[in-house]
């Protein structure tokens, strides 16, 4: 029987130099690692915003618009720091994200007022920066053809 309790030194592993190269590949991507965090939450405040600013009476299309695009822009970046290599491509995504918080409260709310439309703008203004981020940072690291 054999002995697979051995801990022994990984340099002897005959996939090391492939396991090396495997690891820096994936972390290629990851030098916007810490616009993950901030993107996430992003969108909890974007969920909860409605409870927050106190417009869920007033606005009731815009509160689950909101609590929709909140959690849409949750699962990016979550979806960013589990797979970076596969999703930093959404990064435009999250772009026109950010471009259609802007202009929601306009299309969505019925006669919004100051606080929910900069409270939108805010919104959709940071996400619109975080994943022009993202995009750039996704471009700069895509391998040239």
């Amino acid at each position: 029987m054999a002995n697979v309790s051995h801990r022994g030194d990984m340099s002897t592993h005959p996939d090391v130099g492939e396991m090396r190269e495997r690891y820096a590949r994936m972390l290629g991507g990851r030098d916007v690692a810490l616009v993950d965090g901030p993107v996430f939450l992003l969108g909890l405040y974007c969920a909860a915003s409605p409870w927050i600013v106190h417009y869920t009476a007033s606005q009731p299309a815009l509160m689950t618009h909101n609590l929709i695009m909140g959690i849409a822009i949750g699962l990016l970046a979550l979806g960013f720091t589990r797979a970076p290599e596969r999703m930093y491509g959404l990064s435009w995504a999250m772009c026109a994200l950010g471009i259609w918080m802007i202009i929601a409260p306009w299309i969505v709310g019925t006669a919004p007022d100051t606080g929910v439309i900069i409270n939108n703008v805010v919104i959709g203004a940071l996400t619109l920066a975080l994943g022009l981020v993202c995009a750039a940072t996704a471009a700069k690291s895509t391998p040239k053809p």
